[in-house]
């Protein structure tokens, strides 16, 4: 890794052999014996781009879907973007999907809940707002929730009411680096179907414990059971993701399938990760709600030197040092003073009150901040990237030296 990309806290994955299309036979599944992704060459033109999705559908849910009602469109409208940055699902997207489910006789809502923004400003900016002129669409920003039951450690979770009350929920997430969690694919997209302010209260419960994050992720996922999980990876996005600090990377590809698991799984293919590094897909496959059998319908391509964000252990070493740990040596966010414009967005969004504005500079109470990285995500002027500490990399080699 060069100086670089050290400073930038992100690695470059290369891999030198191809993928075969079936993977991960031994993980224990849900009961069906074959999963099937589908994966297309794509481009944002709407004379192939609509066809093509139409293609997808037809073949995972097509049926479903034209018997349903009302049928909840989810894309990623994370915060306000241009499609050029690559945050969030493409209008063409959007539009294909809305105007397959109309074809059908379905009734189609399109709906998130932004992490920053109005949802009127994000559908705006977005370029989605204009791509669905002259269609009978209803759009509106998830407002109330349902209480589910998803089970043990957590119980019941307050989900959009929208999302639970759809005949269809068709997922249309974009293929996005995450600071906290690597990636955020088609089980992470989901978890804006938690309302509002709902999400950073998650993220405060849950803490430094990026296991039980996506523990929660995976119990969110499985209780919407989208019925397509359709990935934006044409335009997508790796660095520091999933926000502004992220660079846009073209990989001109559509995937899609009937389980998001399974999706994320051949994602991560792709990029030459074993899948069980991102971990929504681990926390899945523990709790046997992983696909037993993955089957790749397209050619399964090898995306070389995808720069992906360094995720370093929360805490190491022995548990008595753990709180010195976290104050002094873990990755921690960091402020770029000359790109800061001290909007307020991170400091409002911060779900452990870690942020504050001192002598017209952003500050960080390392003590309180839980590591979720919110703060990078909203940040509308990519200001705030993740950065381990020196002194934290020379004691994380040292004691990995001595536990050899």
């Amino acid at each position: 890794m060069g100086r670089a990309e050290q400073d930038t806290g992100c690695i470059r994955v290369r891999i030198l052999l191809k993928i075969p299309a079936v993977t991960d036979p031994g993980i224990s599944g849900r009961g069906e014996s074959v999963l099937k992704v589908m994966l297309r060459r794509a481009e944002y033109e709407c004379s192939t781009l609509k066809p093509l999705i139409f293609e997808l559908l037809d073949g995972l849910a097509g049926d479903r879907i034209g018997k349903a009602g009302r049928v909840l469109i989810k894309p990623n409208l994370l915060a306000p973007a241009t499609p050029d940055k690559a945050m969030l699902t493409h209008p063409l997207i959007v539009r294909a999907a809305a105007e397959y489910v109309l074809r059908k006789g379905g009734i189609p809502l399109i709906a998130d809940s932004p992490a920053m923004g109005t949802f009127d400003r994000v559908m705006k900016e977005s370029g989605i707002r204009e791509a669905l002129k002259g269609l009978d669409v209803e759009c509106r920003e998830f407002k109330r929730s349902v209480a589910i039951d998803v089970g043990p450690p957590f119980n019941r979770i307050e989900i959009a009411e929208d999302v639970m009350r759809a005949d269809v929920v068709l997922n249309l997430p974009k293929l996005k680096t995450h600071t906290q969690m690597l990636l955020t694919l088609g089980v992470k997209n989901l978890f804006g179907c938690i309302v509002g302010l709902r999400k950073p209260e998650w993220h405060f419960r849950t803490g430094v414990d990026r296991e039980m994050f996506a523990r929660l992720l995976v119990r969110i996922c499985r209780a919407i059971g989208p019925s397509v999980t359709l990935l934006d990876g044409i335009l997508a996005m790796e660095g520091q993701g999933p926000g502004k600090s992220g660079l846009p990377r073209r990989l001109g590809l559509l995937l899609a399938g009937t389980d998001p698991v399974a999706v994320d799984m051949t994602v991560c293919r792709m990029l030459g990760l074993d899948p069980m590094s991102l971990l929504t897909n681990r926390m899945a496959a523990e709790t046997g709600t992983a696909p037993p059998d993955i089957r790749v319908d397209g050619e399964l391509q090898v995306i070389e030197n995808f720069l992906l964000p360094e995720i370093t252990p929360l805490v190491f070493g022995p548990k008595s040092l753990h709180g010195f740990m976290r104050r002094h040596l873990v990755q921690r966010p960091l402020c770029d003073d000359a790109l800061c414009r001290l909007c307020g967005e991170c400091w409002k969004y911060c779900p452990a009150g870690a942020i504050k504005a001192v002598n017209k500079k952003v500050r960080f109470d390392y003590d309180a901040c839980i590591r979720c990285y919110c703060c990078i995500e909203v940040c509308p002027h990519g200001a705030l990237r993740a950065a381990e500490t020196v002194y934290g990399k020379v004691a994380r080699k040292l004691l990995k030296r001595h536990e050899d």
